[in-house]
């Protein structure tokens, strides 16, 4: 459990009121991640919602590392050697983890700590029980989450557009 105070620093959470803070604040928890620690994995359950306190988080999906000679075996038995490439960075005062709160609530990428990062944990599980109690936090954090996926997959568009032509 954290602070509900901590809580209402935070842009995301704007428009909640006391109770819905409360109820947040009783499922959270800080946590620290060190550079280079996977946060969860493209595939995985997502368990926890997140938001950045400090630090960065990566979001990255695993390329073929053309860097390296692959044998042509390692194509066919899918034995290549990959690397991370990030596709977003999560900085403060920014969310991550939202399949945690949408279903299927699998994730879609893999997030990874690209600096020393501490973040807010909420735990998705107690999350999704709450909403079932409190359709209007459901709304509201829905609603929420729904925006930056909308932002995120705008700004890839105009990044992939910036790569295509250069």
């Amino acid at each position: 459990m954290i602070s509900p105070e901590l809580l209402r620093r935070y842009e995301y959470f704007s428009g909640l009121d006391a109770n819905q803070i409360a109820t947040l604040a009783q499922l959270a928890d800080k946590k620290a991640f060190e550079e280079g620690d996977y946060i969860f994995h493209e595939g995985e359950d997502v368990d926890e919602f997140y938001l950045v306190i400090d630090g960065a988080v990566g979001i990255v999906i695993e390329v073929p590392d053309h860097d390296i000679e692959q044998p042509v075996s390692g194509q066919l038995t899918g034995e290549m050697k990959t690397k991370d490439i990030a596709i977003s960075t999560i900085g403060a005062g920014m969310i991550f983890g939202w399949p945690g709160i949408i279903p299927p609530h699998e994730a879609n990428a893999t997030a990874k700590a690209l600096t020393l990062c501490n973040v807010i944990a909420i735990n998705a599980h107690g999350l999704q029980k709450s909403f079932k109690h409190d359709n209007d936090l459901a709304y509201k954090m829905t609603l929420k989450a729904a925006q930056v996926i909308r932002d995120r997959l705008r700004d890839l568009q105009i990044e992939s557009l910036a790569f295509l032509t250069s």
